[in-house]
């Protein structure tokens, strides 16, 4: 039996902020665009993201991009590359603009401009002052991005895939990548997707943790992908804990609550954010926050009675600002919290929301993997953008506000190189003789296996393990047993079991292979953090509390197939300016 085939120029996988960027690119360019999304486009979890898009646009102080650059590489712990780095913050003012015109709809200062508000990490003069960076419309930034970007979709006439999902990678002989299988959700129909070229913009994921930001379909479905098809995952011990998540629930409050005001206080009622950064205070970058807040709890100043949380006070910037600015906070701290923010603190505790590592590309959005004694050969016809892609513009630790930076673009960039090599190729190549045997081999597994493991049950394994053993602090016994833990249920979830075999919308089919995207990233997690004997960014080890920059300045590559990590070097040189030395973090 052979899957029904359908043929597109290009394919996108993941229909949030980089897969319709990306895919306006094509289509505009009169491509033939087919756009893969789990749920509706306006559903993606870029819809959650709600502080800002930052790019120095100096509408409300001066700003430079060079700043903004400086900034970037700092909050990555100097893991980040600085070619890409420097690519991304001189093209964020255009970025930002081109939106506006798209019609976004930014609040606006007294001049008209765009409003910017302050947020963690982004200084004035390399490190001098805190600086407004932020484009907002008010706390539902990212919500405003993704209705802005599908409407200008369906006006240049992409197709639309909504709930359909994709499941394996297609590469010929050479190597080249010729198309992904997908299934129809609805109806549990598989097809292949014949395509010049494809992309990967999944999204995060966070779903390997017990505690998350993340919406419930983060389970890493393009890294998963691509593990199975031989292609290394980049930087993947690298975890953002976002400082605030509100407490038991783990819903994202954003940072730009700090950036209007708000501030960290701990049971004593202290300010506990002025130990630790003195300069920047409560607007230090996400790592340094986190680690804050979790030392403040481990020492006994936490809050509430079972002393696990710190608290984050806004009444005092006035009911009139949290009304206009943090509207959809004030929802959330009441949906999930049961607490006014305008009368009470709001309970938060840190909580997984970021992967800075994932597929690896360079700057033009191709997947690149290490060939013949060159660390970065590109995958022919593969690309990624967004969260599960490592432009490696995050390196260690990602600064808030530039994720909604990094879809749009490497969005755009990964458009532009998919439009140039789609237009060389005057064919499809052909596909493989067993195309789509891989696919049909985990389905037939799934739907004949009996006796074997419960979906749900694993997973909440396997969340519990990660959460437990990959956490804000890390020691090599802890990752230790960590790894051994996750290997043991990664080879149970080989014989996972679904007690519903029925085609139309099975969604314990649907969760049982989405389980085998998360297995992949966190062994990746795991093996590459418990390899990693430094601190840096999110990764903070307390057997070895310092950067090591001779030992541990490199990218890790984490291959499935036989468990196996392979470094690369950091991008040290910038496209036009001078290489930001290594200095140690100081907010």
């Amino acid at each position: 039996m052979s899957f029904p085939i359908r043929k597109f120029d290009a394919v996108i996988v993941g229909g949030g902020g980089a897969g319709l960027r990306a895919a306006l690119q094509l289509s505009k360019a009169g491509l033939n665009t087919a756009v893969l999304s789990k749920v509706f486009p306006t559903r993606s979890h870029t819809v959650a993201a709600q502080g800002g898009i930052s790019a120095s646009l100096g509408n409300v102080q001066e700003d430079r991009w060079d700043w903004h650059m400086y900034d970037t590489v700092k909050g990555s712990d100097w893991l980040g590359d600085q070619d890409a780095i420097e690519f991304m913050c001189r093209a964020a003012p255009e970025a930002v603009i081109e939106l506006e015109h798209m019609g976004m709809p930014f609040d606006r200062v007294e001049s008209g401009k765009i409003y910017q508000r302050p947020f963690g990490g982004h200084t004035a003069e390399h490190g001098k002052r805190a600086v407004e960076r932020a484009c907002a419309v008010a706390d539902r930034t990212g919500h405003a991005m993704l209705h802005t970007l599908y409407q200008q979709n369906v006006r240049a006439n992409t197709q639309f895939f909504v709930e359909w999902t994709a499941l394996d990678l297609i590469r010929d002989e050479n190597g080249d990548v010729v198309g992904v299988t997908v299934m129809e959700m609805e109806t549990g129909d598989v097809y292949i997707f014949h395509a010049k070229a494809v992309l990967f913009a999944t999204g995060g994921a966070g779903r390997i943790y017990a505690s998350s930001t993340n919406a419930f379909m983060n389970t890493g479905d393009g890294l998963g992908i691509c593990a199975r098809a031989g292609i290394p995952l980049e930087d993947m011990e690298f975890w953002q804990f976002h400082p605030t998540g509100v407490a038991g629930a783990g819903v994202l409050i954003t940072e730009g609550v700090r950036g209007e005001g708000g501030i960290l206080l701990n049971a004593d009622g202290e300010r506990f954010m002025e130990r630790y950064a003195p300069t920047v205070k409560d607007l230090a970058s996400r790592d340094v926050v986190s680690r804050a807040m979790a030392m403040e709890i481990y020492e006994g100043r936490g809050c509430g009675k079972n002393k696990d949380h710190v608290l984050l006070k806004i009444d005092h910037i006035g009911a009139e600002k949290i009304m206009e600015k943090l509207p959809g906070i004030r929802e959330i701290s009441i949906q999930f919290a049961g607490i006014d923010p305008i009368k009470d603190p709001i309970p938060v505790v840190p909580t997984t929301h970021y992967m800075m590592g994932g597929i690896p590309t360079n700057y033009h959005g191709e997947v690149v993997v290490p060939k013949d004694g060159n660390p970065e050969v590109p995958v022919k016809g593969l690309y990624a953008a967004g969260e599960c892609a490592c432009a490696s513009v995050h390196g260690a630790n990602r600064l808030g506000t530039n994720s909604l930076l990094d879809l749009v673009v490497f969005g755009k960039s990964a458009g532009d190189s998919m439009i140039a090599y789609v237009k060389e190729q005057a064919d499809w190549k052909p596909l493989p003789k067993d195309v789509g045997m891989f696919t049909k081999q985990r389905l037939d597994r799934l739907n004949g296996q009996a006796n074997g493991e419960k979906v749900d049950a694993l997973r909440t394994e396997l969340q519990r393990t990660v959460q437990l053993h990959a956490g804000v602090f890390r020691t090599d016994a802890i990752l230790k047993e960590g790894v051994n833990k996750v290997l043991k249920l990664y080879e149970r979830a080989k014989n996972t079991e679904i007690g519903d075999k029925s085609m139309v919308w099975n969604t314990a089919r649907i969760e049982a292979l989405e389980l085998d995207n998360l297995m992949e990233v966190a062994k990746a997690t795991m093996i590459a953090a418990e390899a990693r004997k430094e601190s840096r960014g999110a990764h903070a080890s307390d057997d070895h509390p310092d950067r090591d920059d001779v030992n541990w300045m490199k990218h890790s590559l984490f291959y499935s197939a036989d468990n196996r990590l392979d470094y690369k070097p950091v991008h040290t040189k910038p496209l036009t300016v001078d290489y930001i030395e290594p200095a140690k973090r100081v907010y």
